[in-house]
Formats: C-alpha cells, sequence, structure tokens
C-alpha cells in the first residue's frame, strides 16, 4: 500500500511540474501554450514598467524558460561531483542573496524562483532598480541585461567591458527582445481579448 502512495505521489508532483514551452522563439506560441504567463507579465509591465519582450527576452536567456534551472555541477576526476558555481537558481537565475533582497524590498516574502510569476516580477523589479540607480531606459535591453548579470555594482565598475563574450550575449538578448516586441504587437490584441 504503501509502494502504491509513493507511486501515485511521484506521478502527481511530475504532472505538477511546468515544462518549458514547445515554440520559445515566438512569444505569441509561449502565451497560447501557457496563459497564465501572459497575464504574470502583463502584470509585471504594469507594476515596473518593464516591457514584456524585454522580462521575457532576458527569462529567456537565463533559463530558457525551465523552472528548475540551475548551474552545472563541475566533476572532479571526471566523475565526482562537486559545488555549484554559484546559487542562481530558477526562471531568472537569481542568486541566493538577490532574491532575499527582492523579496524584502517588495515584501513578497513568499516568493519562488521557480514560479514564473514571481520570476517575472523579479525581473521588472530589477530592472526597475537598473534604471533608478544607473539611469537606464526601461526599453534598453542590451544593458539591462549587462547589469542584470553583473549587478548593478559590476555595471557601475564597467566590468562587462572586457568580457566579449558577455556584450555578444547582451546583443543576442536585445535581438530576441526585438523580435518578441515585433511578434507581440501582431497577437496582442487577441491576447488581450482571452484575459
Amino acid at each position: 500500500m504503501q509502494r502504491i502512495l509513493i507511486i501515485i505521489s511521484l506521478i502527481f508532483l511530475s504532472a505538477c511540474t511546468t515544462t518549458p514551452p514547445k515554440h520559445p522563439d515566438n512569444i505569441c506560441q509561449i502565451f497560447d501554450e501557457k496563459d497564465d504567463w501572459y497575464e504574470a507579465a502583463v502584470s509585471t509591465e504594469k507594476r515596473w514598467g518593464v516591457p514584456i519582450p524585454v522580462q521575457m527576452a532576458i527569462i529567456y536567456q537565463e533559463s530558457s524558460f525551465v523552472a528548475t534551472a540551475e548551474p552545472p555541477r563541475p566533476l572532479i576526476l571526471g566523475f565526482i561531483p562537486w559545488f555549484r558555481s554559484s546559487s542562481a537558481y530558477g526562471y531568472p537565475q537569481a542568486q541566493d542573496g538577490t532574491w532575499k533582497e527582492y523579496q524584502q524590498k517588495t515584501g513578497h516574502w513568499f516568493a519562488d524562483r521557480d514560479d514564473f510569476s514571481d520570476s517575472c516580477d523579479f525581473i521588472g523589479w530589477y530592472c526597475a532598480v537598473s534604471n533608478k540607480k544607473l539611469g537606464l531606459s526601461k526599453t534598453d535591453t542590451h544593458n539591462l541585461y549587462l547589469a542584470y548579470h553583473e549587478g548593478h555594482g559590476g555595471f557601475q565598475r564597467n566590468s562587462h567591458s572586457h568580457k566579449q563574450w558577455l556584450l555578444t550575449t547582451a546583443q543576442k538578448v536585445q535581438n530576441r527582445a526585438r523580435r518578441y516586441e515585433s511578434q507581440l504587437a501582431a497577437c496582442r490584441p487577441k491576447l488581450e481579448a482571452k484575459n
């Protein structure tokens, strides 16, 4: 009997796991498949003033929309798992300290990094802080991503300027946000009608 309960519990838990969208390159298809994600992104856009395409492009880059994403564990001697390189976790790949700061500053104490709505709100909050602290436009995806990746202090110190790989990545994030913006313009009326 106990084994049956364990099996049923495992089946139930796996059914609750959120899978990444099937078509992550098309924001309209993402929101068609994950209809509550649009509502979460709109809520963040209204609260923090950060456009939906910016939020979604950053989340795509950080986790590929994988709720439980984590940095890989390096292997010692090729087979012994070692400690992860950072505490980054979830959709936004937020580190423990930054996530706690978000919870304290917003009073969102029960927010989870593997919850899409909470993750959107975190991205919006972080970009809004970047806007206030660094003077970055909330539509400047390239620099918002650099500040997101390097932290506000790192961005102020220009720590990204000698990291060509990061500058290339920030350009990709900006290009994705532009594609998402164009796609969203075409399907937003339909999404609004559904919600």
